[in-house]
């Protein structure tokens, strides 16, 4: 589970925060000030960080210092100070995006989806091998048994997406959202259908998919 942690000092914005990065999927941790925001993410590293430049104690860009020290993990910065050199500072500092507030809930998560991915390793090998197909990411193509296996450009986009995640489960939101489009998140029927017709596709036993496997609740995998 992708771990977030949102620092802000707004107890009610970070509360708003957090029930709508939980009910994406997300593991959240809030601090409310710099020197919790540091010690929280020594004890949970994050994945990625929701960061207020406007903290009581340290000044956001501390923070920032702080976490680039030993993390690579994306920072989005939210202030409330539109100056271009604030957006600057903080983007030289080690910040990967800078949301003005007020802002948009769907546009920050998207920011927090892109910068998340943006920060994803990806395969050391561009080819994946099973025992069933072969996935090749950088040549777009799927064989088995030496043949070409024909999808469609859906097909490929939800596959490529489990593959360059292989291991690990996607969420069901994150999933429709990336393959699909934001307003299609809550649409788990269309990857029921898409699932079952790549596990016809690709899978020995589509009715028992050892490589394109369902986790209830939560999303799919690609275990290798």
């Amino acid at each position: 589970m992708t771990r977030v942690l949102v620092v802000d000092d707004d107890p009610g914005l970070a509360r708003a925060l957090g029930i709508n990065l939980r009910a994406r999927g997300y593991e959240v941790h809030l601090a409310s000030s710099g020197a919790a925001a540091l010690a929280v993410a020594a004890t949970y590293p994050p994945d990625a960080v929701v960061l207020d430049l406007g903290l009581p104690d340290l000044d956001g860009f501390e923070v920032i210092d702080g976490l680039r020290g030993w993390t690579a993990a994306p920072i989005i910065v939210l202030s409330a100070r539109t100056d271009q050199s604030d957006k600057v500072r903080a983007l030289d500092a080690g910040a990967d995006d800078y949301v003005v507030k007020p802002f948009g809930m769907d546009e920050l998560l998207a920011r927090l989806r892109a910068a998340i991915r943006r920060g994803t390793p990806q395969p050391s090998q561009p080819v994946i091998v099973t025992d069933a197909f072969t996935v090749d990411l950088a040549a777009k193509t799927v064989t088995a048994g030496g043949a070409l296996v024909r999808l469609t450009p859906t097909e490929w986009h939800l596959l490529e997406m489990l593959a360059r995640h292989a291991g690990h489960v996607v969420d069901h939101e994150v999933l429709l959202t990336e393959v699909w489009g934001a307003s299609y998140r809550d649409q788990t029927n269309y990857l029921r259908v898409y699932m079952a017709t790549l596990r016809r596709k690709l899978e020995a036993d589509p009715s028992q998919p050892k490589h394109l496997v369902t986790s209830p609740g939560r999303g799919y995998s690609f275990q290798p």
